[in-house]
């Protein structure tokens, strides 16, 4: 079973993917914003994060710069939601515009985990 970290500001995009992603047998975890995202990741080494940028406090380009610099969690997969759509030059494993429908949401986050051969082990 694969860990997705979802780390967004709004709390009802927060509760829908994790209730959606949860119902297809992920073992979802949420993040409010950026720092308290590092610290989930760092404390759970998620298969995926779910990346929200326009956040307040640590914004999501921040969150990146932090978290490539740290290891073992530097290569953890990025796919990034947000109403900016695609950014060019974040080097991320994918985009999912604002707003989304659920099943392009699943369908990206089961072909991240599966590019990134996630939910095999975690300590």
């Amino acid at each position: 079973m694969a860990r997705i970290l979802v780390i967004d500001d709004d709390a009802d995009i927060r509760d829908a993917v994790t209730e959606v992603l949860s119902f297809e047998g992920f073992e979802v975890f949420a993040a409010a914003e950026g720092e308290q995202g590092l610290v989930r990741c760092r404390q759970l080494r998620p298969d995926l994060i779910l990346l929200d940028l326009m956040m307040p406090g640590m914004n999501g380009w921040d969150f990146l710069r932090a978290l490539r610099r740290e290891e073992p969690i530097a290569r953890t997969p990025v796919v990034v939601v947000s109403a900016l759509g695609r950014v060019p030059e974040l080097q991320v494993a994918g985009f999912l515009p604002k707003p989304f429908g659920l099943d392009a949401l699943v369908a990206l986050v089961r072909s991240a985990t599966h590019r990134a051969g996630a939910g095999a082990s975690h300590p």
